[in-house]
Order: C-alpha cells, then structure tokens, then sequence
C-alpha cells in the first residue's frame, strides 16, 4: 500500500503542476493581455474572454496538489508497518515521520498552496488592472468587488505556502536523506524561485507607486513557473524512488542503504 500512495501523490502532484502551467496558452492564442505586465490571475479575470478556461485549470491544480500534499502528509504521519507475525497493536506509534519537523511542515505547506490556490479560482478579479487604466482608477479608489481584495489574500497565502513547502520538503531531503534527485536539484530551485519572488514584489511595488510596471508579468510568470518545476522534480524524485525500490518506501522513507 505505501507504495501505491507514494505513486498516486506523485500523479497528483505532476497533473497538478501541469495544469498550473496552463497560462503558458497564451503563447498560442490571443489573450489580448501583454505577458511582460499583466498578472497571471488576470488571465482568468471575469471579463477576460478566455477567464473561465484559467479559472477552470486553477481550480483542477489546486485540488490535485491538494491532494497529492495530502496523501503524502497522512503516509509521513502514518505508523511504521510491523514486520510479518507482529500484530498490529504492536506497531511502532510515531512513524519514522514524526521525528521529522521539516518534512510534516513541507507537506502541510504544500496542502495549503492547494487550497489556497483552488481558492483563488473562485475568488476573480473583476477586470486586469495592469492592462486596463479603468480598471486600475476603479481598484485604486476602491469601486472593485470584494474579491479583489480575497484574491489578492488568497495568492499571498498560495505562494506563501509554495516557497515554504519548497524550502522545507527540499531541506529535509538532504537533511533526512530522502529523494536524492530532490536533494541535488531542489536549492537551485528554490533559490531562483526566491530571486523571482524578490523581482515579483519590487514590480508590485513599482506598479502600485505608479512608477512603471517593471515587468512584472514577467517576473510573475517565472515566479509560478519555478514552482511548477519544483512540483514536478518532487513528483519525479518521489516516483524514482518508488521505482528504485520496488514501491515498498513510505513517502519520506529514508532512502538511504
């Protein structure tokens, strides 16, 4: 059974992280909003032509990586299996899990980016500030829905939760010795998707002091398309193991020998 929860958590997770990479449609087809200024949420704005369709793939990403965050939380918390003729009250209590702060943290990080982002897809924007002046004289004088103001808490609390979960699922494979590739690869990531970050808030703020957009779609865009990289090298890091061993490991088993 571990096995089959480390594989569904890992399907989970990279169906989640390819459905949150859905704005790279936009590529494609015509959005009518510029890609280097514009927010990626105004895409699914309630007056954008093709809002429904990014509300609709927001939606399926947060629940599948609430999911797969989820699987994996409850299989880190589970008690250890016993060994063949040991009955089940004799079972270690706290798995191997409990004694591992970093790795409960990461996957509770990652359920709430879920959440979080789910519901973000229900909370719109009404219009694109970035790209409509309007818009922007309306939400600047307070004339916009309440959902401006929930969407803007809902994806602080999403990419609070993606940057914690990164740092922190991230630290306790090296720390813990799980997911070697996770382990190798995942500081890169995690530092970049900081720099991003960074860049992301010094745009905000420029845009909002009406100092210039300094290209905050772009530094936006990077910023979510790092976390879905990071998403997906933990669902590969997790089906890797799986597979190396036989899909007998707990997710956030010791890998080592």
């Amino acid at each position: 059974m571990p096995g089959k929860v480390t594989r569904a958590s890992a399907a989970l997770l990279l169906l989640g992280a390819l459905a949150y990479t859905a704005w790279v449609l936009e590529a494609v087809v015509r959005t009518g909003l510029d890609p280097v200024r514009t927010y990626v949420s105004e895409l699914a704005a309630a007056d954008q032509p093709l809002g429904g369709l990014f509300r609709a793939t927001d939606l399926a990403a947060g629940l599948l990586v609430l999911a797969g965050a989820v699987l994996g939380l409850r299989a880190a918390r589970a008690p250890e299996d016993p060994a063949p003729g040991v009955p089940r009250w004799a079972r270690t209590a706290p798995g191997p899990a409990g004694r591992r702060p970093w790795l409960l943290a990461g996957w509770a990080a990652l359920a709430l980016f879920g959440a979080a982002t789910a519901l973000d897809s229900r909370l719109p924007l009404s219009c694109a500030a970035t790209a409509d002046p309007a818009c922007a004289a309306r939400e600047a004088a307070g004339l916009v829905p309440a959902t401006h103001t929930a969407h803007a808490v809902s994806s602080g609390l999403a990419m609070t939760g993606a940057l914690v979960a990164m740092a922190a699922l991230t630290l306790a494979a090296r720390r813990y010795g799980l997911w070697p590739l996770l382990a190798r690869t995942g500081p890169f990531l995690v530092g970049l998707a900081l720099a991003a970050t960074a860049w992301t808030l010094a745009a905000v703020a420029s845009f909002e002091s009406g100092a210039g957009h300094a290209a905050l779609g772009a530094a936006q865009r990077l910023q979510v398309l790092l976390v879905a990289a990071w998403i997906v090298l933990l669902a590969a890091s997790m089906a890797r193991e799986a597979a190396r061993t036989g899909g007998a490991g707990r997710i956030g088993e010791d890998s080592r020998p």
